[in-house]
């Protein structure tokens, strides 16, 4: 276990401060999308990235990337937008099971 900081808020669960160490440029590039977000802070934004990364196993680091670089192209104008069936077919998944 480790020696990290444990609190209880008044109205939520109990929360527990970590150490992560990571590389000042990586950094940076999470405190520039936490802001551009509009995210409250940074510990708001890592808290949404790792509930989203247990909750959603199925999305693989490939398929974050895959997402990230489709987003850069409709932000630049350099793609189209496709419609849900389109996305639905692209993750090879079956819709009626959802």
């Amino acid at each position: 276990m480790s020696n990290a900081d444990t609190t209880v808020g008044d109205d939520g669960p109990e929360m527990v401060q970590i150490n992560l160490r990571l590389s000042k440029a990586f950094l940076e590039d999470i405190d520039t999308t936490w802001k551009e977000e509009g995210f409250n802070s940074r510990s708001e934004f890592l808290r949404y990235a790792a509930r989203d990364a247990v909750k959603h196993p199925e999305f693989s680091r490939e398929g974050w990337k895959q997402i990230a670089a489709s987003e850069h192209e409709l932000r630049s104008g350099d793609a189209e937008l496709v419609s849900r069936e389109e996305v639905v077919e692209m993750m090879g998944r079956d819709e009626d099971a959802e």
